[in-house]
């Protein structure tokens, strides 16, 4: 397994070792033990899967505390850009973006602490987008800052996004009061 440094305190990029031939490949996708010394603290307790088409555009989402969210994500099938702000007042990376380009192909993952918003633009059909979660989903509990946030100024890799009525509405980040120490 190696690591990737991303310039954000808690935010890993991670690819894992794949062993192929010609008949295929095998990777271990997730071992507790492993984990626990690189993402310290965190037990994942719930898995999540979406489909998506080429140009759908998903968050940016979080869940404020005391159901906010780590996530280890990756892609199984296609291809998205992967979206991380860093929403931590009292890091020195508040309001920092960080993406990348996940893939079935390269397998990579990406390891959100909590505090941060996320979202992915899918950059192909059939996208399939896995996430593990530590903290189970509240509905209450979930905010959306708003995807094209011009101080964010995020590229998100799509002329025409698909988005939900959810996305289209998040809150601006510049009026946004982060709930995250």
């Amino acid at each position: 397994m190696e690591l990737r440094e991303t310039g954000i305190e808690g935010l890993i990029e991670i690819a894992p070792r794949v062993f192929g031939d010609e008949r295929g490949w095998f990777l271990e996708s997730y071992n507790q033990a492993r984990y626990d010394s690189l993402i310290k603290g965190t037990r994942f307790i719930q898995d999540n899967l979406s489909c998506s088409m080429k140009g759908v555009v998903r968050g940016l989402h979080f869940q404020a505390p005391p159901f906010s969210q780590a996530k280890l994500v990756s892609v199984i099938q296609g291809k998205v850009l992967d979206v991380a702000v860093d929403l931590r007042r009292s890091s020195a990376t508040y309001g920092k973006v960080f993406t990348v380009i996940l893939d079935g192909e390269r397998k990579n993952q990406l390891f959100i602490p909590r505090g941060f918003a996320h979202g992915f633009a899918s950059l192909e059909d059939h996208t399939v987008f896995a996430y593990k979660c530590d903290n189970p989903y509240s509905k209450e509990s979930e905010r959306t800052l708003i995807w094209n946030d011009s101080d964010l100024d995020i590229d998100w890799g799509v002329t025409t996004p698909s988005l939900s009525e959810k996305d289209k509405t998040g809150e601006a980040f510049r009026s946004f009061l982060s709930p995250f120490e």
